[in-house]
C-alpha cells in the first residue's frame, strides 16, 4: 500500500469526533477512517494537561501502528493541550492535525465579526487557545469564552431536545459572556450535534459556526498539496472505543446511514 492510499486516523474522548468523520467522509469520500473514541476516559474538558497528554500519545501510537497516514486530533481538549506533543510523538510518520487552527484561521480571516463568543470544555477555554489565536490574526475582534462543562456528558448520554438538555444550554448561553456577541465558534466537537439547539436559542440571529466542515476542507487542501490523495477507492472504515457505549452505535449510525462495527481497544495494552 502506498502512504496516499493509507488510511486517515482520528480520535476523540467520545462521540464528538464523528462530526468531523462524517464531514471528512463528504469532502474526502474516497479517503478510509479509522476513528478512536476514548470512552472510557470522557470528558477530556476536566482533566488535567498532563492525563490529556498522556491519553492522546496512547491513542496516536494506536494509530500509527494501524498505518494512518493522517493523525487528526478530533477534539478540542486534545488539540488545546496536546498538539504539539502528538505532532513530537509522531514526527515524519503522519500528518498531524487539530480541530482548532482551522477554525482560528476561518474566522480571523474569511468572516465579518466584530464580537465573537466561544463555548468549550474548561480545558479549552482554560488553555486560552482560541482567544490568543483570533486575537494575534486579528486584533479587532473581540473574543468572549464561556466553559459549558456539562454539554459534553449531557450529549454522551443522550439528553438531547429534551427539557434536561433546554434548561442546560439557556443557562449556559444567557450568560453576560454571550450578551453582544453576534457569531459563536462551537469549541468541542460534541456541539455540533446541538448546533439547532444552540442556533434557537438565539432566535437564529447568530452565525454559529461548526468547525467540522472547516477541518475536512483544511484536511483536503493539506491532502491536496502534500499529493496524499488516495488513489483507489476505500473499503471501509474502523471504529474502535476503549469502552463500549450503546450511544457511541446510535451517533455513528446517525452519522453514517448503516450500521457501526465496534472494536473495543484497551489503551493500557497500547501504552
Amino acid at each position: 500500500m502506498t502512504v496516499a492510499n493509507s488510511p486517515i486516523g482520528l480520535f476523540d474522548s467520545g462521540v464528538g469526533g464523528l462530526t468531523v468523520a462524517s464531514a471528512i467522509r463528504s469532502a474526502l469520500p474516497s479517503e478510509k477512517m479509522i476513528y478512536f473514541g476514548d470512552t472510557a476516559h470522557l470528558p477530556y474538558g476536566d482533566k488535567s494537561k498532563e492525563t490529556i497528554i498522556n491519553y492522546s500519545i496512547g491513542i496516536t501510537k494506536f494509530l500509527l501502528e494501524k498505518g494512518c497516514k493522517v493523525i487528526l486530533i478530533a477534539c478540542n481538549s486534545a488539540s488545546a493541550n496536546a498538539f504539539l506533543e502528538v505532532q513530537e510523538f509522531a514526527g515524519d510518520r503522519a500528518l498531524v492535525m487539530n480541530v482548532i487552527d482551522p477554525v482560528i484561521d476561518y474566522v480571523s480571516r474569511e468572516i465579518e465579526t466584530k464580537n465573537i463568543g466561544v463555548i468549550g470544555t474548561k480545558a479549552t477555554i482554560n488553555s486560552g487557545t482560541y482567544q490568543n489565536g483570533i486575537t494575534k490574526l486579528n486584533p479587532s475582534i473581540e473574543v468572549s469564552s464561556l466553559a459549558t462543562p456539562l454539554l459534553v456528558p449531557m450529549i454522551e448520554e443522550g439528553f438531547i431536545f429534551d427539557d434536561i438538555s433546554n434548561a442546560i444550554v439557556r443557562s449556559y448561553l444567557s450568560r453576560k459572556e454571550l450578551q453582544d456577541i453576534d457569531s459563536l465558534i462551537l469549541g468541542c466537537t460534541h456541539y455540533p450535534i446541538i448546533k439547532n439547539q444552540i442556533s434557537r436559542f438565539f432566535n437564529f440571529n447568530v452565525n454559529v459556526i461548526d468547525s467540522a466542515k472547516i477541518v475536512a476542507e483544511k484536511l483536503r487542501d493539506e491532502l491536496m498539496q502534500k499529493q496524499l490523495l488516495r488513489t483507489d477507492k476505500a473499503s471501509g472504515h474502523e471504529f474502535y472505543v476503549s469502552d463500549h457505549t450503546d450511544y457511541f452505535e446510535i451517533i455513528a449510525r446517525m452519522f453514517f446511514g448503516e450500521k457501526i462495527d465496534l472494536n473495543k481497544v484497551s489503551l493500557k495494552e497500547e501504552n
